[in-house]
């Protein structure tokens, strides 16, 4: 039974039987384990606050071949999540992570480039409401970007003429683009260049530099996120946090 040992995000944890948890964690390169954390529950126990969700930790579990579930040996505390977890809109937002992260992430394989968007999307220090929000949109472009699911918003897609920066484009059923020459009823939403500067921003920039980007782009942020909202809910198959859960307000 081998013993590995891996830098971890806790994302989130479940109750096990009376004693125990059932803790998720997206590592650094073994992509999204479940584990056992016995005894968790307990007063005196030995991981004490160290599986709070959204905490920065080095983990080492062992793993049987013919089980999903691994078991947790022991976890050092790197950085703790708690004083930013205790505000409620930044607890929403890291919680709409982790739930999209299950959803998207498989079970034990490496990506660690998602873990190092994750690490500096949380490590970002978003406070206001309008800095949250651009986390949740570099986030949520990113996530579909590095699944593959990201679409093309540079050209239309009748035409393949690309769209000029001034040009407002209507957002077709399949997500990708028309122009205004080639659309023939007006569609039920467009992005105007301005929230395609910023989409094409976020794959750009860190998530600091964003957060100082978007400052003073509430509508576009809000914009361009509700479409990806959808994009997201098609791929998982289900719908993601409503439209008054992430509503922006300034």
């Amino acid at each position: 039974m081998p013993l590995f040992e891996t830098e971890s995000l806790v994302l989130k944890s479940y109750n096990l039987a009376e004693a125990d948890r059932i803790v998720v964690f997206l590592t650094r390169e073994h992509g999204l384990v479940r584990g056992v954390a016995k005894g968790a529950k307990r007063m005196k126990s030995r991981f004490g606050s160290m599986l709070e969700p959204f905490s920065t930790i080095n983990l080492e579990y062992f793993q049987k071949e013919d089980r999903e579930l691994v078991s947790i040996r022991h976890i050092d505390l790197i950085r703790s999540c708690f004083e930013e977890a205790s505000e409620p809109e930044i607890l929403h937002t890291f919680s709409y992570f982790a739930d999209l992260l299950i959803s998207f992430v498989p079970p034990h394989d490496p990506n660690e480039t998602v873990y190092r968007m994750v690490k500096a999307c949380i490590d970002s220090q978003c406070r206001t409401p309008q800095e949250i929000a651009a986390i949740r949109l570099y986030f949520e472009v990113w996530l579909l970007r590095l699944g593959g699911y990201l679409p093309d918003w540079t050209h239309c897609d009748a035409c393949k003429n690309p769209l000029s920066a001034d040009e407002s484009a209507d957002v077709k059923a399949d997500f990708h683009l028309l122009c205004g020459k080639c659309r023939k009823t007006r569609a039920s939403h467009e992005l105007t260049g301005s929230q395609r500067d910023v989409f094409r921003t976020a794959q750009k920039v860190s998530p600091r530099e964003f957060m100082e980007f978007a400052s003073d782009k509430a509508d576009a942020l809000d914009n361009v996120s509700r479409i990806l909202r959808r994009i997201i809910s098609n791929v998982i198959g289900r719908e993601v946090a409503g439209e008054k859960a992430f509503a922006v307000n300034f």
